[in-house]
């Protein structure tokens, strides 16, 4: 079976290193063009290029792969199934019924929920309890197409947006690997998607991790954790920026503070008032300084008690 790849972030580099060790045929790598990076904004290969290099196959990065000189580079690759992987780029219906078994996307959650760019992070934000990978025969829509396999994953009380990143990429390399056999033998019955189940996961913004404090203390601590560790979530205190990386509820009621007071500051952390519940922040960054716990900023005499944060 050939495997034409198209991916680009760590979440698509280790579905591609496990169809490369699973002994497939990967005829070639189509990613997105290298952006600048870091403070020296020197162009810089993806990790799906970099995992293609890594085993020396041929790269392809068009601007725009919808565009008729990037169709034709395209169909210079033989390929049974192209298989995708938060590849960044919409495909024309031209590409999706090019190879023998169309196009099957890796997505990281159980279709039809969260469609779209975010799904991992908007997951926890919304407080489900378990998501997933879908194997999905693409279509014309965003990722509308037939589902074809699953994997659950559970989603633990402390996982934040980085941890469920690495079980999803885990868990979709695993599960490609056990669909293609599967594919190339029929193996399979597709199961349309229920459009009333379906809720779409825009892509993330820096402005979705700012947090509003009169929001249930609930509802801000898995903001924490779903935007751990990009865009993460933040507030201002004098004017600055306020990250929190790490909080817990506390308690579900407060003492009728005005929301975003912070009204004590000890070892265990920092007690913030919400609309609903009361916070308690144990790990934390002051713009301009570094990531610290809660007794770290209490010994810098960071905060002071009845400020209000936002």
């Amino acid at each position: 079976m050939k495997i034409v790849f198209m991916g680009t972030p760590d979440y698509a580099a280790n579905a591609l290193e496990a169809i490369i060790k699973a002994g497939y045929e990967v005829t070639g790598v189509v990613c997105q063009p290298d952006k600048p990076k870091g403070r020296s904004n020197v162009p810089a290969p993806c990790p799906v290029k970099e995992c293609a290099l890594k085993y020396d196959l041929p790269v392809f990065q068009p601007e725009r792969i919808k565009r008729p000189e990037a169709v034709a580079e395209l169909r210079k690759f033989p390929a049974d199934v192209f298989v995708v992987a938060a590849f960044g780029q919409i495909l024309s219906e031209e590409i999706l019924t090019m190879p023998k078994y169309g196009c099957i996307n890796i997505h990281a959650s159980l279709l039809p929920k969260y469609r779209g760019a975010a799904p991992i992070q908007w997951s926890i934000v919304d407080g489900e309890k378990e998501t997933g990978v879908t194997i999905m025969q693409m279509d014309a829509g965003i990722d509308t197409g037939d589902i074809l396999f699953t994997k659950t994953v559970p989603i633990t009380a402390e996982e934040t947006g980085g941890s469920l990143f690495d079980k999803l990429a885990q868990a979709g390399a695993e599960l490609i690997v056990e669909s293609l056999p599967r594919i190339e033998a029929g193996d399979f019955t597709p199961v349309k998607q229920d459009e009333a189940q379906s809720n779409y996961a825009r892509m993330l913004k820096k402005e979705d991790g700012q947090i509003r404090w009169s929001r249930p203390a609930e509802e801000i601590e898995r903001l924490v954790r779903g935007m751990n560790p990009w865009p993460s979530a933040y507030t201002y205190y004098k004017g600055k920026q306020f990250k929190i990386w790490k909080a817990e509820v506390l308690s579900n009621e407060n003492d009728g503070l005005e929301p975003g007071t912070i009204e004590a500051i000890n070892k265990h952390g920092i007690v913030i008032a919400c609309g609903k519940g009361v916070l308690q922040v144990t790990e934390a960054q002051l713009e301009g300084k570094k990531r610290m716990s809660a007794a770290d900023l209490l010994n810098g005499r960071a905060l002071e008690l009845n400020e209000r944060l936002g």
